[in-house]
């Protein structure tokens, strides 16, 4: 809600929320969409949304002047032009949410989720050229609220459909993709088409949204003779080609680029063109015989901490007290925790491997691997039960922890499940060109 005055104001002009309005200042005018107010925004200030789709918020002055903007002649309602030929290869789209699935409506400003598949050829309608989807999804929901029923879900949802479709894509805000990827890299199992995950970082509305195409070249993925679990996204800041990575291998690395997401300690699996070239370049297993399964049996009594100079050990304590059966300590360099004085990490985890909890390293450092034999301080920390995990990611390393203790009592069986690789996420040596690709 905007303040009184404002209200007052916009009743007097005939004014509503989703109208086209000018606003006449001393240093110019401006001409938008009025906008609800978002949030803890100044309840004095309006929000507009330009023609560009940027959304600017501006005060009115006591010499300012508002009005509706003229109205242009109405149109008849544009009827799809495009419809999906049934002949041409299908692939499933499960959509649980994000922006790259989603159309703007001008009249509120707000985000509506597209209701069929045939909305998508409004946005992108060279789509039609090479496939056909059929689009479900499970549920809606923002990425950040993801929870472990969620990627169980998924998980049965893309294998239901692997039966009938030549590919399945998946999509959802990209905050926790790289989650969701490793996920399904775990759960399902004896995989024989291609998965993808893809998002966007920039909304359909922006001219400089990579929607479109990270969508079309993970159909083009998803049509192809891949059968991996991966991100699908935009390659560098311009649209030239997108590059399609391990689903255990890949992390968002910056907040807004469109290049985010990144193969870490290995190569990509693919560069994708729009135009359906596709290069190989990493360890790709061809499409085959089969049938995948679903196997989501998971723990959810596990936890990921990062060590930092001055944490506490204590919260070891606290998880083990709560019944946890396994945590991921984010270690730094080759493997080192706080080994010294009060802050000694030490003891806590020898008591809470000693209570049957199974307490993991992976390196804070991202790229690289650990190794603890080579300083004193790794070899203090192997010593006292911490199982050191190779090159994989904190983030995979969490979610195959709860995969591996969903399938196993055993401390130890589930010492030698975590150092077995079976989704790529423990790489055989590290690659030097992996580096920052």
């Amino acid at each position: 809600m905007y303040s009184k005055k404002l209200e007052t104001l916009f009743y007097s002009k005939g004014i509503s929320i989703g109208d086209k309005v000018r606003l006449r200042k001393k240093d110019g005018v401006y001409e938008g969409i009025l906008m609800p107010r978002a949030g803890r925004t100044d309840e004095e200030m309006l929000v507009l949304k330009l023609a560009s789709g940027y959304n600017i918020g501006i005060n009115i002055g006591k010499d300012d002047t508002l009005e509706r903007a003229p109205v242009q002649p109405k149109r008849t309602e544009r009827k799809a032009t495009a419809s999906f030929d049934r002949s041409k290869p299908q692939v499933t789209l499960i959509a649980t949410g994000g922006t790259i699935i989603s159309k703007v409506d001008y009249r509120t400003g707000g985000v509506t989720a597209l209701a069929n598949p045939e909305d998508i050829l409004d946005g992108i309608p060279e789509l039609a050229d090479f496939s056909t989807l059929k689009l479900t999804s499970p549920f809606n929901i923002m990425s950040e609220s993801m929870s472990i029923k969620h990627w169980q879900d998924l998980a049965v949802e893309a294998v239901k459909e692997l039966r009938t479709s030549e590919g399945v894509i998946v999509t959802q805000g990209t905050d926790t993709l790289h989650f969701t990827s490793a996920a399904l890299s775990f759960m399902v199992t004896n995989l024989n088409k291609p998965v993808v995950l893809v998002g966007s970082q920039r909304s359909s509305d922006r001219g400089s949204s990579d929607a479109a195409m990270n969508l079309i070249c993970s159909v083009r993925v998803a049509l192809s003779d891949i059968a991996a679990v991966g991100v699908c996204m935009h390659a560098g800041s311009n649209d030239d080609y997108c590059i399609f990575s391990r689903g255990t291998k890949v992390r968002k690395m910056h907040t807004s680029r469109r290049d985010a997401f990144r193969p870490i300690n290995e190569l990509p699996m693919a560069k994708v063109w729009p135009d359906g070239r596709i290069q190989n370049m990493f360890h790709v297993k061809n499409r085959g015989e089969g049938t995948p399964k679903a196997d989501i049996e998971f723990e959810d009594k596990i936890a990921l901490v990062k060590t930092y100079p001055g944490s506490n050990p204590a919260v070891l304590e606290f998880y083990a007290d709560r019944g946890y059966r396994g945590i991921v300590l984010e270690v730094t360099g080759l493997g080192q925790v706080p080994t010294y004085g009060k802050g000694s990490w030490l003891d806590g985890i020898k008591k809470s491997t000693e209570k049957g909890m199974l307490v993991c390293g992976a390196a804070q450092a991202i790229y690289g691997r650990l190794n603890p034999n080579v300083y004193a301080e790794g070899r203090l920390a192997k010593a006292a039960g911490l199982l050191h995990l190779e090159d994989m990611l904190p983030e995979t390393a969490y979610v195959k922890l709860g995969w591996v203790l969903g399938h196993t009592k055993s401390v130890e069986k589930a010492r030698e499940m975590m150092l077995t690789n079976y989704a790529g996420e423990i790489s055989a040596r590290t690659l030097p060109e992996a580096y920052l690709y």
